[in-house]
Parts: C-alpha cells; structure tokens; sequence
C-alpha cells in the first residue's frame, strides 16, 4: 500500500455493469458540541469521545482524483468483451423462448381442437401435461437467466480483483495520490488538470488484459 500523508482510506465496492470502487476519506469540518446524557449501563457520550483524536486531514496535503467506473465499463476492451458473451447467452435463451412457445401454442390449439373427439378422462390428462410442460419451461428459463447474471457478475468480480483494483492501487501509488473518488458520486469545477484518471486506468486494464472467458451458463 502506498504511504500517503493522510490515514489509510476505506475501500468501498458498489455494482453498476462493473461493480465500481470507491475510496472514500471524511474529513471534519467542525467542532461538534454535543451534551453529555448518560444511559442505563453506559457512559456519557463525551466520555465515549474521549479516546477519539482531534487530528484530520489537511486540504492542503491532500491529492484526489476521480475515476469513472462506468466510463470504464463500457470502454475496456475485456469488459466490452464480456458484455458480448452475456450478451449473446441472453439471445439464445430469447430465441429457445420463441421456439418453445410456438410448440406450446401448436400444441394448446390442437387440444383444444380435440375437445370432442377424446374422452372426459383423456382430455384432463392432455391438459394438466400441458401445464405441466408450460410450469417446467418457465422454471428452466428462469433458472437459465439467473445463471447468465450470475456468472457474469462472477467474471465482473474476477475483472475487479485480478486486474482493476491492483490498477488503480498501482496508479494511487505511482501520482501519490490521498483519495480517489467514484465520478458518478461527484461533482467537478472545470480547468482542474490531471484530476481525472479514467483514461490511465482504461488504458492499463486493455494493456493487462482484453478478454475474460465468462463461465458457461446453466443449460448451455
């Protein structure tokens, strides 16, 4: 980690497409006066701030810079990559969906065409086997789907630990840098250089690595 003239930060991850990463720093602006109330079995809450030091960071010390984790998103090459494979699970369960549900209709229309000519006990049966089919169809596409997201989430978090975050520890390190803040939290005046590092963190991210070969989902 890098030393930095300010006390280590707290690294916070949030999901978007990529999940981003946010190393947040609190800085205090001013005295708090709060009256001492005493609770059953407790202490005061002076006495509760008594192991708390006045010390904070320095405007002056400090080196921010931003990263805007859905630029990055959308313009890594590995990410773009993935995107492509959830992508085109996504189409072919849309297209086995449109298939099964052509079967289904054929099939409800012939049952209903043979109303008069099977038997009270032989239509049941044909009915509640088609619902059954319909109930098994909409369970195994659900299970499906659920099996793309998660194991694109899994390749995201795989993205995230292997290449991004030693990335961006690594550009902290190398500009010196006290805190990095997500861009989609913030908000920046013009005419501030070197502010913004999306572009050093895409440009490591495609020279690491520009494919990640997603999980196969369930029933592919």
């Amino acid at each position: 980690m890098v030393q930095t003239k300010t006390n280590p930060t707290t690294k916070n991850y949030a999901k978007i497409g990529i999940i981003a990463a946010i190393v947040v720093a609190v800085a205090i602006l001013g005295v708090v006066i709060v009256s001492a109330v005493s609770g059953r079995g407790g202490v005061s809450v002076n006495r509760a701030l008594e192991t708390v030091s006045t010390d904070a960071a320095n405007g002056a010390d400090l080196r921010i810079a931003l990263v805007r984790m859905d630029a990055i998103q959308n313009e890594a090459t590995a990410l773009q990559d993935l995107r492509k494979q959830r992508e085109s699970y996504e189409s072919k369960l849309r297209d086995e969906l449109t298939r099964d549900q052509k079967k289904l209709e054929k099939e409800k229309a012939d049952i209903e065409k043979s109303q008069d000519v099977l038997s009270r006990d032989a239509l049941q049966r044909r009915v509640v086997d088609y619902q059954n089919r319909v109930t098994k169809l909409q369970r195994d596409l659900t299970e499906r789907a659920q099996s793309i997201e998660t194991n694109y989430q899994k390749a995201l978090a795989d993205v995230q630990a292997k290449h991004l975050d030693p990335i961006i520890e690594g550009i902290i390190a190398k500009k010196n840098l006290s805190l990095v803040i997500d861009g989609r939290f913030a908000r920046a005046g013009a005419n501030v250089p070197n502010l913004d590092i999306t572009s050093d963190v895409v440009s490591a991210l495609n020279k690491k690595v520009s494919k990640v070969k997603m999980e196969k989902p369930l029933g592919f």
